[in-house]
């Protein structure tokens, strides 16, 4: 579909957002002077796209007829969005996730910014899919060494741990970095900094829909074919 521009939003719109961008979601609201509600999808869902895939059928299905664009604040995410049709107007960052979309630092569009053998911190650092809490939760349920072993054997390939300073969060706090470091040291990984910024969220929000966006109209289907 082709890409457009569109000035301000319409009036009956919500955002879609994954819950691991709601402090980046109400970065954007605020530097843009924008107050549309907002509806997460759990990340927890992540671990299956399928799973997502079929939480936000169910959430777009259960908005109120009244909404008619949907603001997502989201990438792809492994297929979450392949083949979903909707009757609101879509309106969703061409990218393939949410590390990606952060990464993106002007107005060039890339579907995938990340490099191989590194992998991305940003504000949810203890989260549950932190380095520090997997391998915990590892360790609980297979024990010190095997949990140890499969840790490895999932970050083995990853020498770099990198900080996306999106600037909407402190990274640079005493906090953050230890807590930072002390991950990139359980992956025996390089941890550094790596520029990013809030960019395509504060455009999404202020009706900036260039080619750094999918606009689905209603009763047309999302495609993998139209990210890339």
């Amino acid at each position: 579909m082709k890409p457009q521009e569109i000035k301000n939003p319409p009036s009956h719109t919500v955002i879609l957002a994954c819950s691991a961008m709601s402090l980046h979601v109400a970065a954007a609201q605020k530097t843009m002077k924008t107050d549309f509600p907002v509806i997460e999808v759990d990340s927890s869902f992540h671990e299956s796209p399928s799973k997502t895939r079929q939480k936000i059928i169910e959430t777009l299905e259960q908005m109120e007829k009244s909404i008619d664009t949907v603001l997502v604040a989201m990438g792809f995410c492994g297929g979450s969005w392949e083949d979903i049709a909707t009757d609101k107007r879509i309106v969703i960052p061409r990218v393939d996730d949410c590390i990606t979309l952060l990464l993106h630092t002007d107005d060039t569009w890339y579907p995938n910014l990340k490099q191989c053998g590194h992998l991305y911190l940003r504000d949810d650092i203890e989260g549950k899919f932190s380095p520090k809490s997997i391998k915990k939760n590892l360790c609980s349920q297979y024990g010190d060494s095997e949990g140890s072993f499969v840790f490895r054997t999932w970050f083995g390939s990853y020498t770099n741990a990198d900080i996306i300073d999106t600037g909407a969060y402190d990274c640079h706090s005493e906090a953050y970095m230890l807590e930072a470091m002390e991950n990139a040291d359980l992956m025996e990984a390089t941890l550094d900094y790596v520029p990013g910024s809030n960019l395509i969220l504060e455009k999404l929000v202020s009706g900036r829909w260039d080619q750094q966006f999918l606009v689905i109209e209603p009763g047309n289907t999302v495609s993998n074919m139209d990210f890339v």
